[in-house]
């Protein structure tokens, strides 16, 4: 499992652009522990009804309010998934599209994995269900570009290892709550980072590692990182 955006000191902002190697897949049970941790804080839930029949999609795990449809061999996202779901797991299949509906009603979801698909095309409304939505993995897929409409909630998105090429100005407006972002690993040059892509955000954790940038991007987000850490021997990975 990659860094807890949480331990990290709050002024800890790093923007590195070394040879990082990220993890290829998302440990559930560690992400079952923070999901355990933040409900116990009160963070983002509220109990429902229970379900008059629970279901279960088929050949998935469904247990505790965790959905694991790992490594099925799936080309969508399933049906029938329980609404009281809070972590729904559908890495390493060959899901290509997420439609409108996948997640209709899974209001309470804290934590969506869909690393190593080959994810091409997100529908712009197929995460507005998800208003509870904390933790969101798309890392090894095949997006050209950022999800619209991510929730407001969100504070960890992970979409490293794609073919995002653009980030455009607002992408992540109006997401005061996120505090990490990894998005290494894509082919991002200096003019796909459009002025004001970060602004509006307060991050504690960046990484753009293994891109194409010569250089700082502009941006009051990220110029306010670069001087903050400086000095950091971190940041001194940066090549000019």
């Amino acid at each position: 499992m990659k860094e807890d955006c949480r331990v990290m000191h709050p002024i800890s902002i790093l923007l590195l652009l070394a040879c990082v190697t990220p993890l290829p897949t998302i440990d559930v049970q560690s992400l079952m522990m923070m999901m355990m941790n933040d409900e116990a804080e009160g963070s983002g839930y509220e109990e429902g009804p229970p379900a008059e029949q629970p279901t279960c999609p088929f050949g998935c795990q469904c247990n505790l309010r965790v959905v694991q449809c790992s490594d099925l061999g799936l080309h969508y996202v399933p049906y029938d998934i329980p609404p009281d779901t809070r972590l729904l797991d559908l890495q390493g299949n060959y899901i290509t599209e997420i439609r409108e509906n996948d997640f209709k009603g899974l209001r309470n979801l804290y934590a969506l994995v869909l690393v190593n698909n080959m994810i091409t095309k997100i529908h712009p409304r197929a995460f507005l269900p998800l208003e509870r939505m904390q933790k969101l993995y798309l890392s090894h897929n095949r997006l050209t570009a950022v999800p619209k409409n991510l929730p407001v909630s969100l504070v960890e998105l992970r979409i490293h290892d794609n073919q995002i090429k653009k980030v455009a100005s607002g992408t992540f407006y109006g997401l005061t709550n996120m505090n990490c972002i990894e998005m290494g690993r894509n082919p991002i040059k200096n003019s796909g980072l459009e002025p004001g892509a970060f602004d509006g955000l307060h991050l504690s954790f960046l990484r753009i590692s293994e891109a194409k940038l010569t250089g700082i991007p502009k941006g009051k987000m990220l110029t306010s990182l670069h001087h903050r850490n400086f000095t950091s021997p971190l940041f001194s990975t940066f090549h000019h």
